[in-house]
């Protein structure tokens, strides 16, 4: 491949390195064919940077989803490739493992190519993004890609999903512990369970004693319990307190007691036959992240865990603590507050005419007993987004009504006939200066839910050159989609009865992808017979 500036005259097949703007745009990474020249020279263009590929090179989407294929594995399918980037996502809940001496081998072939991934055992859930392979040039040559994916073969990922275990949970009870305690952690393991797939088929409160939990966890094994956890009274001091003493008792094997996982240090793994046994530590009784995650994650997946496994978890073990466990040391240093995440806005645009509804504004339309507007205003309220402006158009008062009650900003857009942008345009305008970006929502989507608003703010990151949030779905692109304040400029100038997707195809490098498994991001209805075909589909949507 040779990369550098070519004379107009000699441009054919050239692929360009910058978005020329002559009587047509010509965005980066276009082919340029004959065609292109003569309105090239016609603009007084004379000359073009691009790359000239070499006969056997291989662009930079079809290399990317190559390496992309030699990566997927069952569970784990590859996105459609654009600019040189193709992503690897889950299609179940489970656990990643990756292969690092092959990824490692794989990256260190040529700087042309790049793999990134999860780390090894990542929890993952259906539709997260589990590895990215991003095409550096515009091409690669034939020989590297070859290396590449000789080095890859086919054991780079694997997703382990979560199995439908059955799982008996124990609560061992002295007079010192309140039952709201009791109640609260057994409501939180339930949580952890539901997370992996699992079902709680036995719950029991039995007295903090070795013999009672020896009888118990003969009762929950005998009676199909494919993984007790035992939530001790009190933490586990020794492999000869209760519950281990319990465990033994039973029949059963310590295989291990303590972690290099703080919060977790005092977990204990058992097994009783077949079946593992978890003593959980403290932590457990909060819902946040600690060592008990790994270990029933793994278990749920059909991951063998041993005292080796344990003791080999050290790096990467220092997670955050827990309200619920004092320590020393919290009270020793006063640390500064974590810098706030970047506030995003959310403008929903309302003001359209529904030209092709014979004269109904779909807006109003009644959607499981709520105005259609009011429906989407409140998805969008629910998610984690700093203020919500909706702009009205058509109908105004209508609209207004329709929102009544609820905490947004509406603003009218008296231009709403000349079309869309000027809509985008007063929403913009209306936005405080404290939002870093701007969710832009179309309001006539029936199916947006907050948990399509959600992963395109958490996704935003601007030092990471992630500042064009775009959902997915089979790799098709909907709405709504995350914009970084640096573009409103650019929408600004926008004109007509269009909205800004054509800045996502000139910004390609900026943007993020987050895929659904759902189509409500795809979903509009501009129809009388779609609305009617939709209104009558069972079953109801959330």
């Amino acid at each position: 491949m040779k990369y550098g500036s070519f004379p107009v005259e000699a441009a054919v097949g050239l692929v360009l390195g910058h978005t020329v703007r002559g009587t047509t745009l010509l965005k980066k990474g276009h082919v340029v064919t004959s065609a292109d020249v003569e309105m090239l020279k016609a603009g007084g263009i004379a000359a073009v940077v691009g790359a000239r590929l070499d006969p056997d090179d291989i662009g930079e989407d079809a290399a990317a989803g190559q390496v992309a294929a030699a990566l997927a594995a069952p569970h784990i399918q590859a996105s459609p490739a654009r600019t040189g980037r193709c992503n690897l996502i889950a299609d179940a809940n489970g656990v990643l493992l990756v292969e690092k001496s092959a990824v490692d081998a794989a990256n260190a072939t040529d700087e042309s190519v790049t793999i990134a991934t999860l780390p090894h055992f990542a929890a993952v859930r259906a539709g997260q993004i589990v590895a990215t392979v991003k095409i550096i040039p515009f091409a690669v040559s034939g020989d590297v890609l070859g290396d590449v994916k000789e080095k890859l073969g086919r054991h780079g990922l694997r997703l382990a999903p979560y199995r439908a275990k059955k799982f008996a949970l124990i609560s061992t009870l002295l007079p010192s512990l309140k039952p709201s305690v009791i109640a609260s952690t057994e409501e939180i393991a339930r949580q952890r369970i539901a997370e992996i797939n699992g079902t709680v088929t036995s719950s029991t409160r039995i007295a903090h004693d070795s013999q009672a939990v020896a009888g118990e966890i003969k009762t929950a094994v005998d009676g199909g319990a494919e993984i007790v956890l035992l939530v001790g009274a009190s933490a586990t001091a020794d492999r000869e307190d209760v519950a281990p003493a319990g465990i033994l008792a039973a029949g059963g094997v310590i295989d291990h007691f303590g972690m290099p996982v703080d919060p977790g240090n005092l977990l204990v793994l058992a097994r009783v036959g077949a079946c593992p046994v978890l003593v959980l530590p403290g932590c457990a009784r909060s819902p946040k992240l600690n060592g008990v995650d790994w270990v029933m994650q793994r278990l749920a997946a059909d991951i063998p865990v041993t005292g080796r496994d344990i003791m080999a978890m050290g790096v990467g073990g220092l997670l955050v603590d827990t309200p619920s466990r004092p320590l020393p040391r919290a009270q020793a240093v006063q640390k500064p507050a974590p810098a706030p995440k970047s506030k995003i806005a959310a403008v929903v645009l309302a003001a359209g005419q529904s030209r092709r509804m014979g004269g109904r504004n779909k807006l109003l339309m009644n959607v499981e007993g709520i105005a259609l507007v009011r429906r989407t205003v409140n998805a969008i309220l629910a998610s984690p987004v700093s203020e919500l402006v909706v702009v009205t158009g058509h109908e105004p008062e209508k609209v207004t009504e329709a929102l009544h009650g609820l905490n947004v900003r509406i603003v009218h857009n008296a231009r709403y006939a000349e079309g869309l942008s000027t809509s985008l345009k007063a929403g913009l305008d209306a936005v405080g200066q404290a939002a870093a970006g701007a969710i832009i929502c179309l309001g006539d989507m029936p199916d947006i839910a907050a948990k399509h608003v959600g992963p395109l703010v958490a996704g935003f990151d601007p030092e990471e050159g992630r500042e064009i949030g775009v959902p997915t779905h089979s790799g098709k692109r909907g709405n709504p989609v995350l914009w970084g304040r640096r573009f409103f400029q650019e929408m600004h100038e926008i004109s007509g009865d269009v909205g800004a997707r054509h800045l996502i195809g000139a910004n390609e490098s900026l943007v993020y992808e987050v895929e659904f498994e759902d189509t409500g991001v795809l979903m509009d209805l501009d129809t009388p017979g779609q609305w009617d075909d939709y209104l009558s589909s069972s079953p109801p949507r959330e």
